[in-house]
């Protein structure tokens, strides 16, 4: 059995309104780092709230260690959460700030001591334990979120979008941070984003959510490499994925994904997965790392289109060329051509076979 398994979940905020969550089933194990990733209303917040009582559940069940916790009150699921805002109080000092749901449960003062030095000491803020939030700056606040969510010493540790307010190194540094922190602990986590530089860096698996629903759960190198829908592969990757409209047609004894300046070989391995497809339109998806520029005009195996870069991105470590490929606009990912000029006349190339096909009614990947 999981630790944690959600069963159906539904939320709708009006009786006959629409489900913000819908039929959401999942299996977390202990000691996992879950990060829920997906656009903004997509449910990932509903999600957790509705885990930490902050929400009513429409239906189905939430369970720890086996046991249903949706008619229990928030105090009593065992459950911490972290905020976008922190929700610290700027009255209280810090420490007074950590102790404070050990006093709502009239725990000891010297075990309240304890166990407040222990997660100051955890979140490396020992020396601060006497200022008041107004002395202390975004990242030291949120290490006091930090330390006032793990002193309960809770059974699964929930937070919300808890880098946002930050700026963009200390969010850097604090992903590292939580992460440490969720390790020494032990904990169970499920970490709320919209980010997916956060999610890739921090997620043991990625829960990926569109519409209430999911659409994907694995690893980050799983939903990257192995995305199930279109929409996973369009939302993972920066830049996101190339698309195509493409025609599947039959040619000796192979099959050709032909659309508007588009006419790619499909690879052998996906002859009979593509088969079915023969007549049809698809959506061929390639990543901007894995189309290959041929400066030349070579027609290597695995050759897609001619076309001219428009714009080029120096990002330092490697370029972006910007083309037009038939009525849509590319983008290739370039270490080799990083100074290549506007104008110049190119080949693309697949690398390996590094395609995706999905299709257009389902966006299920074809494979």
């Amino acid at each position: 059995m999981s630790y944690l398994e959600i069963k159906n979940l539904q939320k709708r905020y009006t009786k006959n309104g629409p489900l913000i969550v819908d039929n959401m089933n999942l299996s977390i194990e202990k000691g996992e780092f879950i990060v829920f990733l997906g656009p903004s209303g997509c449910g990932k917040t509903t999600t957790i709230r509705m885990i930490s009582g902050l929400e009513e559940v429409s239906g189905g069940d939430i369970l720890i260690d086996g046991e249903s916790i949706i008619d229990k009150k928030p105090r009593e699921r065992g459950v911490s959460m972290i905020f976008q805002s922190y929700a610290i109080w700027t009255h209280m000092t810090v420490f007074d700030n950590i102790a404070y749901p050990l006093k709502l449960q009239k725990l000891p003062k010297a075990e309240i001591k304890k166990r407040v030095e222990a997660a100051a000491k955890a979140t490396e803020i020992q020396g601060l334990l006497k200022r008041y939030p107004s002395q202390m700056s975004g990242g030291q606040r949120q290490r006091v979120a930090v330390a006032r969510a793990i002193v309960v010493e809770p059974k699964l540790f929930l937070m919300d979008e808890p880098l946002s307010n930050l700026d963009a190194k200390l969010r850097v540094s604090m992903r590292t941070e939580l992460k440490k922190i969720h390790t020494a602990q032990g904990s169970t986590s499920i970490f709320v984003t919209h980010d997916q530089s956060e999610a890739m860096s921090m997620a043991d698996r990625i829960v990926i959510m569109y519409k209430g629903k999911i659409e994907q759960i694995g690893t980050p190198m799983e939903v990257y490499h192995d995305s199930a829908t279109r929409f996973v592969a369009e939302f993972i990757g920066t830049p996101p994925t190339n698309f195509f409209d493409v025609v599947i047609e039959k040619e000796g004894d192979g099959l050709i994904a032909s659309g508007d300046g588009v006419r790619y070989r499909v690879p052998q391995k996906l002859y009979n997965a593509m088969l079915p497809y023969v007549g049809k339109k698809v959506d061929m998806g390639v990543r901007p790392e894995f189309m290959e520029v041929s400066e030349d005009m070579e027609k290597r195996e695995g050759y897609m289109a001619d076309t001219v870069v428009n714009f080029v991105e120096p990002q330092g470590s490697h370029s972006i060329l910007i083309t037009n490929i038939g009525n849509t606009v590319a983008k290739i990912h370039t270490i080799e051509h990083m100074d290549m000029r506007p104008g110049t006349k190119i080949a693309v190339n697949v690398k390996n076979d590094n395609v995706m096909f999905f299709d257009c009614d389902t966006s299920f990947r074809i494979k």
